[in-house]
């Protein structure tokens, strides 16, 4: 399958917003005019996700979710305060093609179910926000300002079981360093599951892309400064990992 390639846009406040860590945020820019910008140089998806929406216990901006929408022509994926099919149906109304749900699945497994009965497996994406803590790689939710007692791979097999369709997994450890993706529980995670995983955390440069692909079998990679910024333009990265013999859409 060709490789998909991804920005995500972390919303705070009606803005994009990008830290290290999770912490440490700092503007980005614009939504509605970056989601413009990565149509244009060929994204393959647009991930939205309303960061401090479950923490401060509000629904999604749909009103900002709608504008992005009617921006773009690709799949868009949106996440943030979601705990109903309520709150799923807005958004599909919206315009999102698919949501991501991570604090809401983690305290109710069966949603993923409900979620998946009603509008199909390919709309679910089960967020998994992962930390290395004493050699072991826990979920965290709200924002990953929470831990839980629960394995990284084997919530992603329980998701999977439960009807999700993709697993966004980001790596805590190297969100925002620029560092590389975490290969090895991006490996591990992607190795036992037969639904598309999108790995996310880390990118700082097209070989981080490029080892990505070559040492897991995760299906996207997905960024956000490096592409706000205008480090590594996703037309530029996808010429580079064709080079590589790495096919891309």
């Amino acid at each position: 399958m060709k490789k998909r390639i991804i920005p995500c846009l972390d919303i705070k406040n009606g803005r994009t917003v990008k830290g290290i860590h999770f912490e440490g945020l700092r503007d980005a820019g614009d939504p509605v005019m970056l989601a413009r910008k990565y149509v244009l140089d060929g994204a393959d998806e647009l991930v939205f996700l309303d960061i401090s929406a479950t923490h401060e216990k509000r629904k999604t901006l749909a009103a900002l979710v709608r504008r992005i929408a009617g921006e773009i022509n690709i799949p868009f994926t949106v996440g943030g305060g979601i705990c109903s099919l309520e709150d799923v149906s807005v958004l599909i109304r919206s315009g999102a093609d698919k949501i991501s749900i991570n604090a809401a699945a983690v305290s109710n497994p069966g949603l993923i179910r409900q979620i998946a009965d009603q509008f199909g497996s390919q709309c679910v994406v089960v967020a998994v926000d992962t930390k290395l803590v004493a050699g072991e790689w826990l979920v965290f939710v709200n924002g990953g300002r929470s831990v839980t007692a629960l394995n990284a791979v084997d919530w992603a097999l329980q998701a999977e079981q439960m009807g999700a369709g993709e697993i966004l997994l980001t790596s805590m450890n190297n969100d925002g360093t620029k560092a590389g993706f975490a290969l090895d529980i991006t490996a591990r995670i992607s190795d036992v599951l037969h639904i598309p995983v999108v790995a996310s955390g880390g990118a700082g440069s097209a070989d981080d892309f490029r080892l990505l692909f070559e040492q897991t079998k995760a299906s996207a990679g997905l960024a956000a400064s490096i592409f706000h910024y205008d480090t590594l333009p996703i037309s530029t990265l996808k010429k580079y990992l064709t080079t590589q013999n790495i096919p891309v859409r």
